[in-house]
C-alpha cells in the first residue's frame, strides 16, 4: 500500500539544541554587496495529493453540469464531494471568457487572482513524451508506477518519469545558477523542512534551516565558549588527508558559516514583515514567513539568485475530503497572500515567484467514505508580480468518465503539459540558459513548447 509523505514528522536537528542541518555544502568566500539583479523561486510542494478538482471548477452552466453530475453536491450528504456553485469564488480573466472558481477557502487568494498576481496552469504532470490515450496503453511510454505516492512525488521533482534519478530539478538549477552568487554566505538553494530530491543537486546541496527557532550549533555563545568553539575548530582542521573526512569537514564547517549570518536572519525580531502573517501560527505560514525574512536580508546574504522549497502537507484525501481539503485551503490561502504582500513592501514582488507542485490529482469520481483516489494530470499555481496574471493556461480536461482526457473510467486525467515544460518556464525567468535547460530537464526536447508563457 502506498502511503504519502507527511513532513511534519521530521524532526530537525535544530530542535534539538544544536540548530545544524546541511547536507554536502561548499565553503563561501567572504561577504559582498548584491547588485540589483535577484530573483527568488519559491517551491510549495502540497503533499499528499491535491485535489486539483475541487480547487479549480468550472463554472459555465455546462462545465459545472458536468462536474456536479460527477461529484454530486455534498451539501446533500451520502458522499458526494462536489461543491456547491453558489459558494465558488469567481476568478474572473484578464481577457477571454473563461468561466471558472476558486475553492471557497481561497478568499485571500482570490485577491491576488484580482490584482493580477496569480495564474492557474491546467493538467500538468509528469511525461517522458506527450502522450495520447491510445499511446497510453502502450506501457514503455508512460511514467513508472503510476498513482504511487513516493515514485509520482520523485517524478513531480526531479523531472524524471522513466527510471530513477539522482538530484531534482530545483538541484539541478541551483548548480547552474550558483555562479551568480560569487560571494554569498549561503547556498542557492535553501529548503525550510529537511532533505527531499527536489532540493539535491549534482554539485549543489540544500541548506535546511528550522521554520523557528535558533539555527546554529549550541554552547557557542559568549567568551565562556570561547575554549569549546576553538576545540570544534581544530577538529575540523585536522585528518583532512582522507577525501570523506575533509568532506565531512567542510560540510560542517561551512554550515556553521552559514548559521552565523542567518540565526539573527530567522529570528526576525527586527523584520519588517513579521505583521503581515499575524494571527497565522500554522507550519506552511511559519514556512513562508522565514523565507520572506531570508530574502529581506538579502543584501546581507549577498546573493542574486535564491530557490526555497516549502510544504504542506495532509492532501491524501481518501475520505473526509471537503473538511480536511478546506482546512488545508484555510492554511495556504493566507499564507499565500501575507508572503505575496510581504514581496511588495519590501519592492521586490516582480522578482519573487511561488509555485505549487503536488504528488497527483485525484479522480474526478468519489471514492467510498467522501474522498478520492490518486489519479495523475493537476492543476498547479503560480504567484507573483512578474507571472501574467488572471489567466488560465494549458487545457483543461473534459469532465467526462472514460472520455477523452480520462486513462480510465474514475476521471483520471491524461496531462497535457508536462513538468518539464512547467518547470522551464520558471527556469528560463529565473535565468537558467537555453543552452542549461536540457540538464536541468532531460526529457525537455521531447516537448514541442518549452516556454507556456505565464512569465
Amino acid at each position: 500500500m502506498n502511503t504519502a509523505f507527511d513532513p511534519s514528522r521530521r524532526r530537525f536537528v535544530g530542535g534539538l539544541g544544536s540548530g545544524l542541518l546541511a547536507g554536502a555544502l561548499p565553503s563561501f568566500p567572504a561577504l559582498a554587496q548584491t547588485s540589483g539583479d535577484y530573483k527568488a523561486l519559491v517551491c510549495v510542494f502540497l503533499f499528499g495529493g491535491n485535489d486539483g478538482n475541487n480547487m479549480i471548477v468550472p463554472t459555465d452552466t455546462a462545465g459545472f453540469a458536468r462536474y456536479a453530475g460527477i461529484r454530486g453536491d455534498n451539501t446533500a450528504g451520502s458522499g458526494a464531494i462536489g461543491l456547491p456553485q453558489s459558494q465558488l469564488l469567481a476568478l474572473p480573466p484578464a481577457s477571454g471568457t473563461a468561466q471558472f472558481g476558486a475553492h471557497p477557502e481561497f478568499t485571500e487568494l482570490q485577491q491576488v487572482w484580482n490584482a493580477g498576481d496569480l495564474a492557474v496552469l491546467f493538467n500538468v504532470g509528469p511525461l517522458a513524451q506527450p502522450l495520447t490515450k491510445a499511446e497510453y496503453a502502450t506501457a514503455r511510454l508512460r511514467p513508472d508506477n503510476l498513482f504511487s505516492h513516493a515514485d509520482q512525488q520523485a517524478q513531480w521533482q526531479s523531472a524524471v518519469s522513466q527510471g530513477l534519478s539522482r538530484s531534482g530539478w530545483g538541484g539541478r538549477m541551483a548548480d547552474v545558477v550558483r555562479n551568480r552568487n560569487p560571494g554569498a554566505s549561503v547556498p542557492p538553494l535553501i529548503s525550510l523542512v529537511g532533505r527531499d530530491l527536489f532540493t539535491v543537486g549534482n554539485n549543489t546541496a540544500a541548506l535546511s534551516v528550522p521554520q523557528n527557532g535558533n539555527f546554529g550549533l549550541s554552547s557557542f555563545g559568549g567568551s565562556a565558549n570561547a575554549a569549546v568553539a576553538n576545540a570544534l575548530q581544530q577538529l575540523l582542521a585536522a585528518d583532512r588527508g582522507n577525501s570523506l573526512v575533509a568532506s565531512a569537514q567542510d560540510t560542517v564547517t561551512a554550515a556553521i558559516a552559514s548559521s552565523a549570518v542567518l540565526n539573527p536572519v530567522l529570528g526576525g525580531n527586527s523584520s519588517a514583515i513579521n505583521s503581515l502573517f499575524a494571527g497565522q501560527s500554522n507550519s506552511v505560514s511559519r514556512q513562508l514567513l522565514q523565507v520572506a525574512r531570508m530574502i529581506e536580508a538579502r543584501s546581507t546574504l549577498a546573493v542574486t539568485r535564491q530557490i526555497f522549497y516549502v510544504t504542506l502537507g495532509g492532501f491524501d484525501t481518501h475520505n473526509g475530503q471537503i473538511a480536511t481539503q478546506a482546512n488545508l485551503f484555510g492554511q495556504l490561502s493566507p499564507a499565500l497572500k501575507s508572503f505575496q504582500d510581504a514581496m511588495a513592501q519590501l519592492g521586490v514582488a516582480d522578482q519573487v515567484t511561488t509555485f505549487t507542485l503536488s504528488d497527483f490529482g485525484r479522480t474526478l469520481k468519489p471514492a467510498s467514505g467522501g474522498g478520492s483516489d490518486h489519479a495523475w494530470g493537476n492543476h498547479q499555481l503560480i504567484m507573483g508580480g512578474a507571472v501574467r496574471g488572471r489567466t488560465f493556461y494549458g487545457q483543461f480536461p473534459e469532465h467526462s468518465l472514460g472520455g477523452p482526457n480520462d486513462i480510465s473510467s474514475e476521471g483520471r486525467w491524461l496531462p497535457t503539459t508536462s513538468v518539464d515544460q512547467y518547470g522551464a518556464t520558471l527556469a528560463r525567468w529565473f535565468g537558467v540558459a537555453d543552452a542549461d535547460l536540457a540538464t536541468v530537464f532531460p526529457n525537455l526536447r521531447n516537448f514541442g513548447t518549452s516556454n507556456l508563457g505565464f512569465l
